[in-house]
């Protein structure tokens, strides 16, 4: 859980946008619920020096980036940092390819926590060995830094990503502030979601499926919207890396980014990702199975007016014998009990969350 500068601010990122992240994140409340990481994306590099070393910005970053690091530390969190397995990043700054050790000792030195790597201007290499290559190198630089693969789910992450010591490897291209649709490389939501959905059997604890950054509070969605995009990826066991400005976030922003109810489920220790047990059309229902033994459940309705949609604990693998409690989370209140099946009203483009306990 965190931020991330690239869904907001793109290339227009410097030392006082991430400083005054950092302060966003404890002055909203957002630390105390669980996001910790503060990371640059692209375009904080300047030149490598004449030993090759890799420098930020002088401009950009007059203080350098381990006084950026140690104030992020100050304020009680962790920071993330971005690179690329190719010879240049997405936006043209120096990537990593054949500084991979070289990379990783600095950004150690520097004090960094969280590295991500894309995969831009990579020619002919290949995933798997150029990911490990990082990853070795960021075992040898000897600090604890969380390794992100950033590789699209062209070449099947999933498959080796934890092998190559992957904590979180992208299943897809980038989001788009939108529903859906598909915009330019970006991808809208929901068609997001289809890609991820059926991937749930590699994620588990230390290592995740990354359906990308969230777009919360970026204002190409509806509030609706917004509520169905943190459902799922709670649902999903997907990471929580916010990537709107901190600074101006509206009241419905707020409540949904600190929603300790729906947070608790994407961090449920079992680790296990939900999965869409059930569809009809344009109606879906999602389940995912938590550590005491109980259900998270998301009634989804991706079409155009609202529907009635019903969850039977037979497809939540519960026997329709059983009287089972349940909990609105977006609304924080009890529902009372229910007997086989579970039924609500859902939104257009909506969600209803649900917890079900014998």
């Amino acid at each position: 859980m965190g931020w991330n500068s690239w869904n907001k601010f793109g290339c227009h990122v410097n030392e006082a946008l991430i400083r005054s992240a950092a302060d966003q994140m404890v002055a909203s409340g957002m630390n105390t619920v669980g996001y910790q990481y503060v990371v640059i994306d692209d375009c904080w590099h300047g030149e490598r020096d004449a030993h090759g070393n890799i420098q930020p910005d002088p401009k950009l970053f007059p203080t350098g980036i381990k006084a950026l690091a140690d104030y992020v530390h100050s304020r009680g969190l962790k920071f993330g940092i971005y690179t690329d397995a190719g010879t240049k990043t997405c936006a043209g700054r120096p990537g990593s390819r054949g500084h991979e050790f070289q990379d990783a000792q600095q950004y150690a030195a520097w004090g960094v926590d969280y590295l991500k790597e894309d995969w831009c201007n990579t020619g002919t290499q290949n995933a798997e060995a150029s990911y490990a290559t990082m990853h070795e190198a960021l075992v040898a630089a000897g600090r604890p830094i969380v390794f992100s693969i950033c590789e699209w789910g062209t070449a099947k992450p999933y498959l080796w990503g934890n092998q190559v010591g992957g904590n979180l490897w992208r299943t897809t291209g980038d989001i788009a502030d939108k529903f859906q649709g598909k915009d330019d490389y970006r991808f809208g939501m929901i068609d997001i979601v289809d890609q991820n959905a059926d991937l749930y059997s590699y994620a588990g604890p230390g290592h995740w499926n990354d359906p990308d950054m969230l777009q919360i509070g970026n204002g190409g969605m509806s509030p609706v919207e917004y509520h169905t995009h943190f459902s799922l990826w709670a649902m999903m066991a997907a990471p929580l890396i916010a990537g709107n400005d901190l600074s101006s976030m509206s009241d419905d922003t707020k409540a949904i980014l600190l929603n300790k109810e729906v947070i608790a489920i994407d961090q449920d220790p079992l680790g296990e990702a939900g999965r869409r047990v059930w569809r009809s059309g344009n109606l879906e229902v999602w389940s995912r199975n938590l550590s005491g033994g109980y259900r998270a459940v998301v009634l989804l309705n991706r079409g155009a007016t609202a529907q009635n949609i019903t969850v039977h604990w037979s497809d939540i693998s519960y026997p329709d014998s059983l009287n089972a409690q349940i909990r609105d989370l977006w609304k924080a209140k009890d529902l009372g009990s229910s007997k086989g099946s579970f039924t609500a009203e859902v939104a257009s483009h909506g969600v209803v969350m649900l917890t079900v306990k014998p």
